[in-house]
């Protein structure tokens, strides 16, 4: 089989990266794609020229639309623990800072974040089709529902990962109807403190 690299002109080199770096640059362009053009817009031809890559080059790394989209899911997956404090779990010292932390996320996730959202809520109704990618889908999101249920058991959660499913939710629920609800385009995007007081009143809740 031929390197992804082959083939390409002297005019515009391919930069030159690791195979986990090149992977990482068709998941995140794929998953720009989705957002942009939805599903129907992601094939590897379109990931190729979005990422200004050699022809081929995605369908090196991932042979299947199916390997593609389940890059996708891996990929969200570690763009939300990175948000969440690169991987690391922060001290819940109240609730009011955990509070707090959730309102900048989620704030971020409507304005500079909101395309990997979009992305997302495409690509999970996808799962829901195509039973050969809801391992891949289950297991991006059991990732971020065991971090979110350590961050509820430190706050005093009896049943921390029911609590964090009950959060999780209700945090999609909020995105989902603030991004494309049926008023999203008519109401501004909440600012810090709305959202706050929220994610306050989300966290009392499943705390009870």
């Amino acid at each position: 089989m031929s390197s992804p690299d082959s083939g390409r002109s002297a005019a515009s080199p391919a930069p030159r990266t690791g195979a986990a770096d090149r992977r990482t640059l068709i998941a995140d362009t794929a998953i720009e794609l989705v957002a942009t053009a939805g599903l129907r817009g992601l094939t590897h031809r379109a990931v190729d020229g979005a990422a200004q890559l050699p022809p081929g080059s995605t369908s090196y790394y991932f042979r299947t639309r199916t390997a593609l989209i389940g890059a996708c899911y891996q990929r969200l997956a570690e763009l939300d623990l990175a948000d969440y404090g690169h991987g690391d779990r922060p001290e819940p010292t109240s609730r009011d800072a955990v509070a707090a932390a959730g309102a900048a996320l989620l704030h971020r996730w409507l304005t500079t974040g909101r395309s990997r959202q979009l992305a997302r809520f495409e690509l999970s109704l996808e799962a829901a089709r195509n039973p050969e990618l809801e391992p891949e889908f289950e297991r991006a999101g059991r990732t971020v529902r065991a971090w979110a249920a350590g961050i509820l058991g430190e706050l005093g959660a009896q049943r921390p990962q029911e609590a964090a499913e009950l959060l999780v939710a209700w945090t999609d629920g909020l995105l989902y109807d603030r991004l494309v609800g049926a008023l999203a385009r008519s109401r501004p995007v909440p600012d810090q403190a709305e959202l706050a007081a929220v994610t306050r009143r989300m966290l009392d809740a499943v705390l009870a």
